[in-house]
């Protein structure tokens, strides 16, 4: 299944605890991403599918939100619930959300 969601939805469902993966490369990421995001570049993602989950969904996101529809697609066309989030890092930030520096996926 594939779906979108704009970041104020993506932000509701990340204070519930979503699972975040973003497709973007490890340079983009380290600038700046989502609190708990999973990085897999998604050139990545067909070796990665294993280590996501099957029984949620999987918020997928990018810097602007082409990359994640794309791979939220693909995602779901391998069996899994992917919701790509319109907007990306760009519309989180823009929304005054917090993001981490650096490799750590899991500090604020």
């Amino acid at each position: 299944m594939f779906s979108e969601v704009d970041v104020q939805h993506f932000s509701a469902a990340h204070a519930d605890g979503a699972f975040v993966l973003d497709v973007r490369e490890p340079h983009e990421y380290v600038s700046g991403h989502v609190p708990g995001a999973l990085l897999v570049p998604v050139s990545q993602i067909d070796g990665a599918v294993h280590e996501l989950p099957s029984y949620r969904p999987i918020y997928v996101i990018c810097q602007s939100g082409n990359r994640s529809r794309a791979a939220a697609r693909h995602l779901a066309e391998l069996g899994r619930h992917a919701v790509s989030v319109i907007g990306g890092t760009s519309g989180w930030v823009g929304a005054g959300r917090p993001v981490v520096r650096g490799a750590r996926a899991n500090l604020a």
